[in-house]
């Protein structure tokens, strides 16, 4: 058997994308990164090693997903078996990571020694970032990093322990950075330096966003997609099948099924929210993992399962209620949507990261699940943001294009 070799100046440019399965907002932000990067690089070749959800986004789009990404253990399965009623341990739950961070790992080492890749951009792909850190010689490609948040924070009624572990994986991750510079050939943060949390990494070690200022590049946010006009908000309205004089309300909890529970509540709140705005109508929105099915039926409330483009229809909403995902929420201070967010309980990248940011773009207002039990409190808290004031500043445009071209550099 012969093997043909191409000198390295004759190969198109390859890219390998790895998108974090944990939700859909990355598989948006970085498909719009990937977009630019071929509008810069007209011949590029970008391979993904995706799991679903997020291959669900990236076949829709077109895409190419490695047929690698076959043997890769889910790890939105492993999030969902560790949430309980909209409470998700995220820290620990990515402790118990092991065995699938190692299996993942190791598909992508055998996928990268099969192909040449000039580039491999990580999102948030935590298992790779690790494992080229522990062992740099592996490393034969330009590596990119990006995030939307940095620090691994305790949740304070879980105690001492969990602020020492916190602290401790904080620690290992300065002492890789520390010792093995090279092995990020950019750190992109998806978002503004005041968009990072001022707290300290823990006892003896560094401000977080002082660390993180010196350390990363800034792309700002990156929505994915232009604020729609007035015309495309119309539209999309009459498509969904709503009228000008029906008042809309979106509900929805990402691309991960633990949002179930939080769907149910405000189910249970919607025949007291009808009875005090009659003209008030539902689409609940339930994701790839969640089966619309399983969800009863309740008058003025349509659900569907996974719906394309679901920024679009979250501009055509009147208000909005939502989990605690970075994505989500954007998209809808994006849109100038009043909304309500319900951050998963223990889930300290919604409860803290995601919180802080919205807090600076004074978008949204925070609900605490116990609240949400209630039906005529959380009845109530709907209503009364329909046609409310949305003083929430605007979300820059343009951060696609600002982090391709700090990517495109290492092409």
């Amino acid at each position: 058997m012969s093997t043909t070799w191409t000198r390295a100046r004759r190969r198109p440019r390859q890219v390998l994308f790895l998108s974090s399965p944990i939700g859909l907002g990355h598989a948006r932000r970085d498909l719009a990164i990937a977009q630019r990067l071929r509008h810069l690089h007209p011949d590029l070749r970008i391979d993904w090693l995706a799991q679903h959800p997020v291959t669900k986004v990236l076949g829709d789009a077109g895409e190419r997903v490695h047929p690698a990404s076959a043997w890769l253990a889910s790890e939105s399965a492993h999030i969902e078996s560790e949430s309980v009623e909209h409470d998700l341990r995220v820290f620990q739950a990515i402790r118990d990571m092991d065995e699938i961070a190692v299996n993942n790992f190791m598909v992508f080492h055998d996928v990268v020694e099969q192909t040449p890749y000039d580039l491999v951009i990580g999102d948030e792909a935590w298992e790779v970032d690790y494992f080229l850190h522990e062992n740099p010689e592996l490393k034969r490609f330009s590596f990119a990093w990006l995030t939307d948040f940095v620090g691994w924070l305790p949740m304070p009624d879980l105690g001492d322990r969990e602020a020492l572990l916190t602290a401790d994986y904080n620690a290992e991750m300065l002492e890789q950075r520390a010792r093995h510079r090279r092995m990020r050939d950019r750190q992109v943060f998806v978002g503004n330096p005041e968009d990072v949390v001022d707290e300290s990494f823990g006892p003896g070690l560094p401000n977080i966003r002082e660390w993180t200022v010196a350390h990363y590049e800034f792309a700002g946010y990156v929505t994915g997609f232009e604020p729609p006009s007035a015309e495309e908000v119309a539209r999309s309205r009459r498509e969904l099948g709503y009228g000008a004089d029906d008042v809309l309300c979106i509900v929805a909890v990402g691309g991960s099924g633990v949002g179930e529970p939080l769907l149910r509540r405000v189910l249970d709140a919607v025949p007291s929210a009808r009875a005090r705005l009659p003209e008030l109508r539902f689409l609940v929105v339930t994701g790839p993992r969640i089966d619309p099915t399983s969800l009863p039926s309740v008058d003025g409330v349509e659900v569907r399962g996974y719906v394309p483009d679901l920024y679009l229809r979250m501009a055509a909403a009147d208000v909005a209620v939502v989990q605690g995902g970075l994505t989500t929420t954007m998209e809808l201070a994006a849109a100038r949507v009043p909304f309500l967010y319900v951050p998963l309980r223990h889930h300290f990248e919604q409860g803290v990261h995601v919180h802080h940011r919205l807090q600076n773009y004074r978008a949204g207002r925070r609900v605490d699940y116990d609240d949400a039990r209630d039906p005529e409190w959380l009845a109530g808290a709907i209503v009364e943001q329909v046609g409310s004031e949305v003083a929430s500043l605007p979300v820059e445009s343009g951060g696609a294009e600002r982090a391709a071209a700090m990517l495109e550099e290492l092409l």
